[in-house]
């Protein structure tokens, strides 16, 4: 079949028609689509300042948590006698009373200079520590333990041991009534916080 220049005149409009027709129908998907393309991005906008409010929120929470922490522990460390300047005379008094009641046949004892625990800083405030050599007749090796327990528990004071040891004592004298057997020797820190101007 030959198309001639009559026939393709007459073709001219529908032509036109038909290609009207697919622009129409092509605008349509290009707005849905610029359409999706730009709810995504506000989605997208949305959660990313849904979550750095969350993400603030949850910094402010953490600071107040860490706040209220540190007010209680500070009270609990007030209400065990931990802060402030250290209490050399009842201390003695603790050592003496627990010395009494397990009936421990000696103890001899020496509180070294107190110092700031890390060596440094501000003299006036933070952590400081009292060193103490302590030497115990004992009748056993548990009253060294429940001697330390008794003494970390009831001391107004953080009672570290950073050492101790155990020896046996040569046997006493005939007709001695000292029936201690073994040498216990401990090295202790007494640890007291002195809190800055500025701590409630």
């Amino acid at each position: 079949m030959t198309f001639t220049a009559r026939d393709l005149g007459k073709l001219q409009w529908p032509l036109l028609g038909a290609l009207l027709m697919l622009v129409l129908a092509i605008l349509p998907v290009t707005w849905s689509s610029n359409q999706v393309t730009g709810a995504r991005s506000e989605r997208d906008e949305a959660l990313r300042r849904q979550t750095s409010s969350e993400q603030r929120l949850l910094k402010v929470r953490t600071e107040e948590q860490e706040l209220r922490d540190r007010a209680a522990l500070y009270q609990r460390m007030q209400q065990t006698g931990i802060t402030g300047n250290e209490q050399r005379l009842e201390w003695t008094e603790v050592i003496e009373d627990i010395q009494q009641q397990m009936r421990i046949p000696g103890i001899n004892y020496e509180f070294g200079i107190r110092k700031p625990l890390d060596g440094g800083g501000a003299p006036e405030e933070g952590y400081f520590a009292s060193p103490m050599r302590i030497q115990m007749r004992l009748l056993h090796e548990e009253d060294l333990l429940n001697f330390l327990r008794r003494l970390q528990r009831e001391a107004k004071a953080l009672v570290l041991i950073r050492s101790c040891t155990l020896s046996p004592l040569p046997p006493p004298p005939v007709g001695s009534t000292d029936l201690a057997q073994l040498n216990g020797e401990c090295d202790l820190r007494w640890i007291t916080v002195r809190p800055s101007a500025s701590q409630p």
